[in-house]
């Protein structure tokens, strides 16, 4: 039995590329920044790749900074460079799993405001 499993917590380095393709597929793509335990020390980077509707999810709430956890697994994507024909390879957290952690005011400086614009009547 092998267990292939990622548990993360960390901040998005930039936002999500998305695509959508013509079979109604959705990926988003993102790298987040894991601190350490000591502060000092640099974070670790690490390139998130989600499908489906937890895709989408990101690509209408994530932005730049936002703290997110995410639960996938370690894959490590392979292909033959198109210039040079050498390969190459790009360790991928494939994501199962991605909660949106920062707190409202968080959200609020990315460009987040659930609250209606003051020109708008409530009603």
């Amino acid at each position: 039995m092998g267990v292939n499993s990622v548990t993360l917590v960390g901040r998005a380095g930039r936002d999500p590329e998305v695509r959508y393709f013509e079979s109604g597929s959705v990926v988003a793509n993102l790298t987040i920044a894991v601190n350490r335990r000591n502060r000092e020390d640099e974070p670790d980077w690490f390139n998130l790749e989600i499908w489906g509707k937890q895709a989408q999810v990101v690509a209408d709430y994530v932005k730049k900074g936002s703290l997110v956890g995410v639960i996938g697994s370690y894959k490590l994507d392979r292909w033959t460079d198109r210039k040079t024909g050498e390969e190459k390879t790009k360790p991928v957290i494939r994501v199962d799993r991605i909660e949106l952690m920062g707190s409202k005011r968080d959200n609020d400086s990315n460009g987040y405001n659930a609250s209606p614009n003051e020109d708008e009547v409530p009603f």
